[in-house]
């Protein structure tokens, strides 16, 4: 009797995904103004789409909201901060390290119909959520024969 193996095109590719972003970041870390290395990392992300919003849900564990930057301009929504590894101590000796820590930066390309002044930005839990809602003139509307 022979074993059924089941083929996920999505598991290969996350797969995938994990070993080049393991690759990267032995490649090319980032220098630190101390002058230590650190791993470049860049947070998980889910960018949605409603009929009213743009929805970006970005994982940053480990951070206060105060170490991460929001900026919109010309289409362009970017996210940027630093993850800071913890200070180490005389008694203390690290074993195994494998959470990355260093600067970040994150840039979306949206439409330009979006309501600037009505984005907001909220932290709960390791989580960044950012609406950028849509100009009316973007909403699809529906248009009635004659």
């Amino acid at each position: 009797m022979t074993n059924l193996i089941r083929f996920s095109p999505h598991t290969e590719m996350r797969h995938l995904q994990r070993e080049i972003d393991s690759l990267f970041e032995n490649i090319f870390p980032v220098r630190n103004s101390d002058n230590t290395d650190s791993v470049a990392w860049s947070p998980r992300v889910d960018l949605s789409e409603t009929e009213d919003a743009y929805i970006v849900h970005a994982d940053v564990p480990g951070m206060k909201k105060d170490e991460i930057e929001i900026n919109y301009q010309d289409g362009t929504l970017t996210v940027s901060g630093e993850r800071r590894m913890e200070e180490t101590q005389e008694d203390k000796k690290f074993v195994r390290v494998e959470r990355s820590y260093g600067r970040f930066y994150r840039a979306f390309t949206l439409p330009q119909t979006v309501r600037t002044q009505d984005i907001t930005a909220d932290f709960e839990d390791g989580v960044l959520t950012i609406v950028v809602p849509k100009a009316e003139e973007s909403k699809p509307r529906r248009i009635e024969i004659r």
